[in-house]
């Protein structure tokens, strides 16, 4: 298991990004990227837990690949616009949180 902090994995795949001199895609091509990755993660997770399952000649992908995939490009996204992915999730659990603290039943917690 990698200990690589979010900052640690933007820096790495700028760095990756950086060597080619197209560089980032536009944020619309970015979103139409992540869409079609959401679609082969939704395919690979019917296969697994739903009602369809693979064609003998389909090729054998992970839930894990996709969601890895999904993840290269919402760092992608994220760095094109100069978004701190860190920043952004603390932001995100502060709102949950606050807002949602009320939301869900708590599990009881045995001291």
């Amino acid at each position: 298991m990698s200990d690589k902090s979010m900052a640690d994995i933007q820096r790495e795949v700028d760095a990756y990004i950086s060597q080619f001199k197209e560089g980032y895609f536009s944020p619309l091509s970015m979103l139409a990227r992540m869409t079609e990755e959401i679609g082969e993660l939704a395919r690979e997770v019917n296969h697994h837990f739903g009602e369809k399952p693979k064609k003998k000649d389909e090729a054998d992908n992970s839930i894990e690949m996709e969601l890895g995939d999904i993840l290269f490009i919402v760092v992608c996204f994220a760095n094109s616009l100069g978004i701190d992915l860190a920043e952004a999730h603390d932001r995100v659990m502060h709102k949950f949180n606050t807002r949602d603290a009320d939301r869900w039943t708590r599990k009881n917690v045995e001291p």
